[in-house]
């Protein structure tokens, strides 16, 4: 029998976070947030945000060591029109912080937060296209 802490050591960041109930309540919030912010928002607009989130939640879940079910671009192809709309460093510091804050919201501990901002901030560089 192992003891709690090789069990959490041995368990997935997902089902760390509270799986798929979790992530589904992480990514509603953060994309109200994101419409909600008039520095970042026009990068949504037009966009059918049930689709954008449920592919968000996809993508999310194989992130962080859950079902692999993701069908949609890699983060350079699929943000290009981003990137051509000006998408840079800063929106992309913006979308951390609403990332973190809506985690913290729901009351995950600081050491996933950390985890799930260091998975977020390894995309940086495709998701901007360089």
């Amino acid at each position: 029998m192992t003891d709690a802490t090789e069990a959490t050591q041995d368990t997935s960041l997902y089902a760390q976070l509270g799986g798929e109930a979790a992530v589904n309540a992480a990514v509603d919030i953060f994309y109200r947030k994101v419409v909600g912010d008039a520095r970042i928002n026009t990068f949504f607009f037009g966009v059918d945000m049930a689709q954008q989130a449920a592919k968000q939640k996809a993508f999310l879940t194989m992130a962080f060591g859950g079902p692999h079910n993701y069908t949609g671009l890699d983060m350079r192809r699929g943000h290009a029109r981003l990137v051509q709309m000006g998408l840079n460093d800063q929106h992309f510091d913006i979308v951390l912080d609403h990332l973190g804050s809506t985690l913290r919201d729901l009351g995950v501990a600081e050491n996933l937060v950390a985890q799930v901002i260091a998975i977020a901030e390894s995309t940086r560089e495709d998701v901007l296209g360089r």
